[in-house]
């Protein structure tokens, strides 16, 4: 790969862009910017059907309204590390924003509704119940998923990674999906069970992991100039992310005429049936039998809508039917909060640590606490662990499925 004509093409970029509004400018991409072998390495070893996408393109070009949706976690929502050579990015966009740039640029004339659902430090046990709420209820055309750095590489992952995938296929809004494979730039990554589903059900799919990999063995790029953090793309490591997505975006647009219209989906599922119905509760809709010394409360805005309590024993109580429950609670760095205990059917199942002093910030953890075959009525109490009642715990949310 040329190095030099690459600086001198984004000096003249920088130059021009600084004399244009920075929401009416559309980037071009230096041809030299990914080598062949990079976009090559991008491509996952299996036979993708792109007919859903290629609708989609095709509704676009006929000026449609189209809504573009992206789900994941900290890199989706928009973290950008520093690298050691940003400065050949161009900016300091994350990947979404050059993701939704394509179709801006590709389709200046059609409306389009872009929604970001990327919140850090999420997973995609955690996707599969806000789904519905956070991108399905926009009715999307098109979805891409990024849960492959914080998903952990093993069956439970897959699971609820393959629950995820259907969820968005059987929608009534029948969108097409797109995957992205992500990875810590030690090679940490989900990306082998994540794949595996994308195989199954023959998904457009871009592996940033593999070409990240090629770059930094082909002595391109270096780790620290990918990430400055060794988990979040550096603007350089978001930049490459977005052409390679651009790339493949290009090359499912050429085929749009000879694509098929998609079918309805039908497939059985790559790992099990699990989280039909998946759902989030909380205080704008859901009322607890008993909340004790829990009060509904404000505490992290991106779910906003939990309980808290500030102290005593806790007490907090339900009656519902599901067949699997989690709990989505606030883990924070300020030394004031304690453990909880979740009881189901007056059975022990969880112990729930609020405190993260030491962490790296606030952030929703979210675990699974019971799970059964079938869906049944149930007891819930949430108490706070002995010694502790005098600590906070804030309650963000119940994540419930049939």
């Amino acid at each position: 790969m040329k190095k030099q004509p690459r600086r001198r093409f984004l000096k003249v970029f920088l130059a021009l862009a600084g004399a244009v509004c920075a929401a009416a400018q559309a980037e071009t991409v230096p041809a030299d910017f990914l080598s062949p072998e990079t976009t090559a390495a991008a491509r996952l070893p299996y036979t993708e059907n792109t007919d859903a996408a290629a609708a989609v393109m095709r509704k676009a070009e006929r000026k449609e309204p189209v809504t573009i949706a992206v789900i994941g976690g900290s890199i989706t929502e928009g973290t950008v590390t520093r690298g050691g050579r940003d400065s050949e990015a161009g900016s300091r966009k994350p990947y979404a924003e050059h993701f939704f740039g394509w179709w801006r640029e590709t389709f200046p004339d059609t409306e389009f509704r872009f929604i970001n659902a990327g919140i850090g430090a999420t997973d995609s046990y955690l996707g599969v119940h806000r789904v519905q709420r956070d991108v399905l209820a926009y009715k999307p055309d098109l979805v891409l998923v990024e849960y492959s750095v914080n998903d952990e590489n093993g069956m439970p992952a897959k699971v609820t990674y393959d629950n995820l995938a259907r969820r968005i296929l059987q929608d009534e809004a029948h969108p097409a999906l797109m995957l992205l494979f992500m990875a810590q730039t030690n090679g940490a990554s989900a990306q082998p069970a994540h794949a595996a589903v994308g195989k199954h059900y023959g998904l457009p799919a871009v592996s940033y992991r593999n070409a990240m990999e090629q770059l930094m063995s082909a002595g391109t790029y270096t780790a620290a100039d990918l990430s400055g953090d060794e988990v979040h793309p550096s603007a350089l490591g978001h930049r490459i992310v977005g052409e390679l997505l651009r790339n493949r975006l290009d090359e499912i647009y050429a085929g749009r005429e000879n694509a098929a219209e998609p079918e309805a989906f039908d497939q059985p599922p790559a790992t099990k049936e699990a989280y039909r119905n998946a759902r989030i509760a909380d205080s704008a809709g859901f009322t607890p039998d008993e909340t004790g010394t829990f009060e509904a409360k404000n505490v992290f805005s991106r779910f906003p809508n939990g309980w808290q309590s500030a102290g005593g024993k806790g007490g907090f109580a339900f009656t519902d039917t599901f067949a699997s429950l989690g709990i989505l609670w606030l883990r924070q760095t300020n030394g004031k909060c304690g453990r909880a205990e979740v009881y189901v059917d007056g059975i022990r199942k969880a112990a729930l640590d609020g405190d993260f002093t030491g962490g790296w910030g606030d952030y929703a953890a979210a675990k699974e606490v019971y799970s059964s075959r079938e869906p049944a009525e149930h007891r819930v109490e949430i108490v706070m662990q002995e010694g502790d009642e005098d600590k906070l715990f804030t309650l963000l949310s119940l994540l419930m499925s049939d």
